[in-house]
């Protein structure tokens, strides 16, 4: 990519893209397009098309997605389905239609099987059932994986996809019925502590196993992937190493200077028992996270303090 070409980044405002700006501009690209939901509705075909047809992007990140917790997913597992479906759809057609060079799509580490050898690798996508309480979302990130294989397959298209494990950073969701683990525990922690609460209740046994990535190495890793993957196959990137639920529990109270105890809700669902992902393609690549857990929670805290003006 040329420092001025023209670089649409779809979700700019969440977690990812707004990372992805932030490492674009840090990189000297002064030409990145960006539209909010009341000024582009990326479920509308119309609109997007002419959207497309309008700035003629040249390069397109496409991590704009309805995303959220288990509780969330549960819940509206249609929505999920129809408003990801939508989104993906419109963007890599009118990516399509409007000869955009190159474009890369956000996938999540949920698109694997229920059940799965650890570390899982590419190989696994769709050789077993779904975890039942993210299959809405999950099912349209495969759909969007697919999309990206058979327009490159179809339509000779440089359309990639990369699947990140669970994700976190500064610009997270914090909201308890939205939010995925670590926005929602330290927002829970957090309240805890300003209450003077003596306990805080938890989802699950605490024996589930979980991958984190920092948000920024993500973007990182998008980066390199769209100066350097050129391939229909979908590629996973993660952190290469994963923790209990327990030790995710127990630091983020320390971060966040909670000293009450814990109360495991077991009534609530773990979800899968472990997710670890096997990165060995990008690693081989020559790439690497650089954020260790405890320093990116410690920033996010730190984040999270800063825009509630604590």
């Amino acid at each position: 990519m040329n420092l001025d070409d023209k670089i649409y980044v779809a979700g700019h405002r969440g977690l990812v893209g707004s990372s992805l700006c932030r490492f674009l501009k840090q990189k000297g690209y002064t030409n990145i397009l960006t539209a909010s939901k009341t000024e582009l509705d990326c479920r509308n075909q119309k609109d997007v098309n002419d959207f497309f047809e309008k700035y003629r992007p040249d390069y397109v990140f496409l991590s704009a997605a309805v995303v959220g917790g288990i509780k969330y997913n549960k819940e509206f597992p249609a929505k999920f389905l129809y408003d990801n479906l939508m989104i993906e759809s419109n963007i890599i057609h009118s990516s399509y239609l409007n000869k955009v060079k190159k474009l890369l799509f956000l996938g999540s580490s949920c698109i694997y099987p229920k059940e799965n050898p650890i570390p899982i690798d590419e190989s696994r996508l769709l050789q077993s059932p779904l975890e039942p309480t993210n299959e809405g979302y999950a099912l349209a990130k495969i759909v969007g994986i697919k999309m990206c294989e058979y327009y490159m397959k179809q339509y000779d298209c440089n359309f990639i996809s990369a699947m990140p494990c669970n994700l976190y950073g500064p610009n997270d969701c914090f909201d308890l019925d939205k939010s995925h683990v670590i926005p929602a525990l330290i927002l829970k922690f957090h309240n805890a502590k300003i209450n003077g609460d003596k306990e805080v209740n938890v989802w699950g046994t605490g024996v589930a196993k979980r991958e984190f990535l920092h948000v920024d190495d993500l973007s990182s890793a998008l980066y390199f992937l769209m100066e350097n993957y050129d391939y229909k196959s979908f590629i996973n990137v993660g952190y290469g190493d994963e923790i209990s639920m327990k030790e995710l529990f127990n630091i983020v109270s320390k971060i966040v200077n909670y000293e009450g105890s814990l109360n495991f809700d077991i009534t609530k669902p773990d979800g899968t028992l472990t997710k670890l992902m096997d990165s060995k393609k990008i690693r081989d690549m020559g790439w690497k996270p650089n954020i260790s857990l405890e320093t990116g929670l410690k920033q996010t805290y730190d984040w999270f303090l800063s825009q509630n003006k604590i």
